[in-house]
This record gives C-alpha cells, structure tokens and sequence, in this order.
C-alpha cells in the first residue's frame, strides 16, 4: 500500500539531492515520485551513496511527464506546489489525512514549469526566507515540509524511541 504523504520531484537535476530526499521518504513513510527528464541516471553513484542502504525501502514511482503524473492520481488528492513564487505561505497549508497528499517541487535550476504553476496558481505555497537568499536547498525543503507534515499528523506509524539500539539514555 502506498503511503498518503507523496513527495514529488519535477525534472530533478542533483543527484544526492534526490538520494538524500530517497532517504527522507524512507524515514517518514512517504512515496518518492520522479518526474522526467532528470539531471543524471538512476545507477549514478552520487545518488546511491546519498541514498546509503535505503534504496530497498524506497517506494519509488517514476513519471515519463507531468501530465503522466496528473493522470496517475486521484483527483480528489491534495496537491502543495512548493515554489518561491507560492502565493501563500507554506504555515497555511491545511493537511488533510483521509487522502493522499503530494507535496510538489521543482527542479533546482527552475523549479517547476510557470506554465503548470499557472493551471495551479491557487495550490502554490512559498516557504518563508529572509531576503537574503534566493532559494533553499531542494533537499532541505522537502524535508522541511515532510516534517512538517507527519507533525501534523502526530507522526502517526513513526517510531518515536530508537529503534535500533538495545542500550537507551
């Protein structure tokens, strides 16, 4: 069974920027998506390392398009663009955990097409910064909103002791 929280990846172009975000899934319990073109190939070793031992647990599913994305979903899904052109800031969004949540970004260089960010104007959400950057990391945000939403959802089926060590504080 796939999970609710779906993180969304629109022509990624780094490597261990999506190993790293693999690994963030894993950790939460969420679907990684990819969505072609993407900056490297799926066997480049940047991406497995950053990814470490993990890539077992990934549920991952790949996307020949956007449109091929749109298609493969329901339509009564949640859909977040996380984007620095966002016309509401990501503190707003509402999660609703009866359906499936997809939490979208662009590639690093772009991020997400305008021409699709237009056909969703009302569904993008920027993430605050000070002025003095132009964007974050696209790691860092997934995880950032990720977080962000299993805390809402009290991080329902996550562990919240150490599960892999026998001696505790």
């Amino acid at each position: 069974m796939l999970s609710k929280l779906n993180i969304v990846l629109f022509e990624p172009e780094i490597p261990e920027n999506v190993g790293n975000i693999a690994r963030t899934c894993v950790g939460f319990n969420a679907t990684l998506h990819l969505i072609r073109p993407y900056g490297f190939f799926l066997d480049n070793k940047k991406l497995i390392r950053s990814g470490l031992d993990y890539w077992k647990d990934v549920q991952l599913i790949e996307h020949d398009s956007f449109n091929e994305f749109i298609k493969s979903i329901d339509e009564n899904s949640h859909l977040f663009f996380i984007t620095r052109y966002g016309k509401k800031s990501t503190g707003e969004i509402a999660y609703c955990f009866d359906k499936p949540t997809y939490l979208i970004f662009g590639k690093e260089s772009t991020g997400v097409d305008k021409e699709i960010l237009k056909q969703y104007v009302d569904k993008t959400y920027r993430i605050p910064t000070s002025s003095n950057v132009r964007s974050l990391n696209l790691s860092n945000c997934a995880a950032m909103l990720a977080y962000d939403y299993v805390k809402h959802n009290l991080f329902e089926n996550l562990s919240k002791i150490e599960p892999h060590k026998k001696d505790v504080l």
